[in-house]
């Protein structure tokens, strides 16, 4: 804790401007210009196009957004103070503020999911389980600089766990969609159809 006070003063403007870019609205929406889409500031780093690989993208990148805001209280109130009167207001704004943004990218990628019921049950999960993630930035009492920031960081291993099972379950999925042969009546249909033609 010492060093973080001795090194408070020269990192706080810094951190300071790094909270400001996370949580002020795009520039070119404050100047009346076209902002990009939305799916940009939420899921940057999307692996693919789907609303799932958005949906999977950001539930890390809101996640670090929102630990990054964290750690900026951190440095400039130290632990036990991060959370005494408004000195935690900041990541419960970015908390609030990313819960709106993520109903978007959940219910396309609930949407996506529908024909499989396990990758809907692992979207609810992933998602539980963010924000389960971003209420447990708060530290906690009696832990060390060390405990803190190991435990901020276990997330992310448990956020690729569920995504990859999910991409599995999609993928299965997707497969035994293309491999069921078509239903008996429509094939009687088909060859009723063409027995008419021949007649004809």
């Amino acid at each position: 804790m010492p060093l973080l006070r001795r090194a408070m003063p020269s990192l706080v403007p810094a951190a300071l401007a790094l909270l400001l870019a996370l949580i002020a609205p795009p520039a070119a929406a404050q100047k009346g210009e076209s902002a990009p889409p939305p799916e940009k500031y939420i899921c940057p780093n999307t692996v693919g196009s789907t609303a799932v690989d958005c949906f999977v993208n950001a539930v890390e990148h809101l996640y670090t957004m929102c630990r990054q805001v964290k750690s900026i209280e951190i440095i400039e109130f130290g632990y036990e103070k991060s959370e005494e009167g408004v000195n935690g207001a900041k990541s419960e704004y970015c908390i609030d503020k990313h819960k709106v943004s993520m109903t978007r990218p959940y219910q396309a990628a609930l949407r996506e999911a529908t024909g499989s019921t396990l990758a809907v049950d692992l979207l609810r999960a992933l998602h539980e389980q963010w924000l389960k993630a971003l209420a447990e930035l708060k530290w906690k009492p009696g832990e060390t600089d060390d405990q803190y920031k190991a435990r901020v960081a276990m997330p992310y291993e448990q956020f690729r766990e569920r995504a990859t099972a999910l991409r599995t379950a999609l993928a299965s999925s997707n497969t035994k969609a293309a491999a069921t042969p078509a239903s008996p009546a429509r094939k009687g249909s088909a060859a009723s159809t063409v027995k008419k033609s021949s007649a004809n």
